[in-house]
């Protein structure tokens, strides 16, 4: 199966930037940061990897990967 691009918004970098930042500073490390973003950067290999992994949102080109979800 062929690897699809994850692209992500700048508001997405953005927001993820922020995320890791309010950690590190809650935590005065950024050993948690680390860990979130490595999670992160896994799930988004696994999304490029499997593209049709997850639950189909309400937009077509976006499904969404999470553990939380309920139906």
């Amino acid at each position: 199966m062929a690897k699809f691009k994850v692209e992500w918004s700048i508001e997405a970098r953005l927001d993820l930037l922020d995320i890791l930042n309010f950690y590190v500073v809650r935590n005065k490390s950024a050993a948690y940061s680390k860990k979130l973003n490595t999670k992160i950067n896994n799930s988004v290999k696994l999304i490029a990897k499997h593209p049709l992994i997850g639950v189909q949102s309400g937009i077509e080109t976006v499904r969404v990967l999470s553990p939380w979800i309920i139906r």
